[in-house]
């Protein structure tokens, strides 16, 4: 069985992915066989695994950064919020059902044992697992129903460092809280502390590590900078409410690619767009309301757990119909997975999948039908582009993912995308996707709107570096280019070069032995 470690915090956001996919870089870059796992995660970002699983977006991150495919081992359970009370129950990567909080909690025994047996199958295949927590251990009205924090440490036998955010204030108080708060045998699996987003002269941080020393008996074993240059993927959707600037264009270039996509309330995926917003002269911003539309030269409407309430939510607001309006400056549309479904005449809905709402009338931006389905489409696909996006396609080929629980048929007036042709490895023939048989100018050769299930498009260097420069003629600016693939890596990098350098690794070694 395999050593372990594991990292907890103090609270949510605090940099627990992070700091467990840094942990795994710098391990595989010694040579380590190394995986991540996190019992339970809740979180809309997720990725299909090669079996065509499906898992949180972070783990899929923590196992590219410790070089080793990702599995669904990694992240047993996933739950996937669709209302304020309830969420879909993923197990083993397949959706098990729709469960309120009352029913979710009487269903945790067989989550955690389906937890443990993925740990034993993924302890047996590699040398060491960096485990993540979730939210902080010592949460007293949850900790009768926690297992992914002492419990999941527990299990495998693991010791404990607590990471802090220095950055909200309160870090002291934060760490000698949890500790206070744990019970006896919790408090013997802490090794120590790690202080992240620390901004300063660390000297001045002297007396509060040794104070931390003294009243918790544990020590401070890295105090970690706070950066903002590495490029990371963010695991839901704080950051966005966050308000945080794009990581591309300027918002003070005139001249950049304004690209606007609409912030659903249970959007999802929307690391969809970090390719998007890491171009050079491109900038990203998420949309609310109606005032904030303007003129974006692309509208994209992203993927979304509840497609039917967020549809509605934003026709409420006012959103969708300045939506509608907005090609009469010349823009375009781009709808991806619940976004694709939306753009269409209807979204049909007869079986209850997402609500109590039988049919609902779409925006009718695209000549397409959606009927949701029970089964839920989860694969691994790659494919290449018809005659509708032939000029966004280069070299012509194109791989994401697909999670979608949805049907979707063309109308008279729509065209399909794209052919897959491989799915979870194996080879395969379908259409995916629709574009409107207009076209923004002879020239671009870009449809006016367009729809796909394919998550992780924009990743495809070719697709994305074409759909911007047919985008960007009018404009008269070259893109460019980017190389996605060289920018994760180089993030990867950076972040174990960072974290390595500023913690006992040393200690933490030990701790794995």
């Amino acid at each position: 069985m395999a050593k372990s470690l594991m990292v907890q915090g103090t609270g949510s956001h605090v940099g627990k992915s992070v700091i467990v996919a840094a942990l795994c870089r710098i391990l595989a870059r010694r040579g380590v066989n190394v995986a991540p796992f996190k019992s339970q995660n809740m979180a809309l970002n997720s990725f299909i695994t090669p079996e065509g699983g499906e898992i949180g977006r972070a783990q899929a991150y923590q196992a590219e950064a410790a070089k080793i495919p990702p599995s669904v081992l990694m992240n047993p359970v996933l739950l996937k919020a669709n209302s304020d009370t309830g969420a879909q129950v993923i197990i083993r990567g397949k959706a098990v059902g729709n469960m309120s909080v009352r029913e979710y909690h009487a269903y945790k025994g067989e989550a955690f044992r389906a937890a443990q047996e993925c740990y034993a199958e993924l302890s047996a295949r590699h040398d060491v697992i960096i485990i993540e927590g979730a939210g902080s251990p010592a949460e007293i009205n949850l900790k009768e129903h926690d297992f992914v924090n002492m419990k999941t440490a527990q299990m495998a036998g693991a010791k404990v460092l607590i990471a802090a955010d220095i950055d909200r204030g309160g870090v002291f108080a934060s760490m000698v809280g949890t500790m206070e708060l744990l019970d006896p045998s919790e408090r013997e699996l802490v090794a120590g502390f790690i202080i992240n987003k620390f901004r300063g002269d660390i000297s001045l941080l002297k007396d509060g590590l040794d104070f931390i020393l003294r009243k918790t008996g544990r020590p401070v074993l890295g105090v970690i900078p706070y950066f903002d240059d590495i490029h990371i993927q963010e695991e839901d959707g704080v950051a966005l409410d966050a308000g945080r600037p794009p990581a591309g264009g300027s918002y003070l270039d005139d001249g950049a690619l304004d690209i606007a996509v609409l912030r659903l309330r249970h959007i999802s995926n929307f690391t969809d767009f970090d390719p998007l917003s890491h171009e050079p002269g491109v900038r990203v911003r998420y949309v609310r309301g109606p005032g904030e539309l303007g003129q974006p030269d692309l509208v994209i409407i992203p993927g979304s757990k509840n497609t039917i309430s967020d549809l509605l939510e934003i026709r409420r607001s006012g959103l969708e119909d300045a939506v509608v309006r907005y090609p009469t400056s010349g823009g375009s549309f781009a709808g991806i997975c619940g976004g694709y479904q939306m753009l269409g005449n209807t979204v049909k809905d007869p079986d209850g999948v997402e609500s109590g709402t039988p049919e609902v009338k779409g925006m009718g931006i695209l000549d397409v039908e959606t009927v949701l389905a029970a089964e839920k489409v989860t694969a691994q696909v790659a494919g290449e582009c018809l005659s509708a996006g032939d000029r966004m396609c280069g070299a012509g080929r194109l791989a994401g993912y697909e999670i979608h629980m949805g049907r979707t048929e063309l109308g008279e007036n729509a065209e399909p995308m794209f052919m897959i042709n491989e799915k979870n490895g194996q080879k395969t023939g379908y259409y995916d996707g629709a574009a409107s048989r207009a076209r923004l100018t002879v020239d671009a050769g870009l449809p006016d709107a367009w729809g796909t299930y394919i998550h992780g498009i924009f990743d495809n260097d070719d697709f994305r570096r074409e759909l911007l420069s047919g985008l960007r003629q009018k404009k008269n600016r070259p893109i460019l280019p980017l190389d996605y693939s060289e920018l994760k890596e180089r993030g990867f990098e950076s972040l174990a070069g960072l974290v390595e350098a500023n913690i006992d690794m040393g200690a933490i070694l030990k701790l794995i032995k």
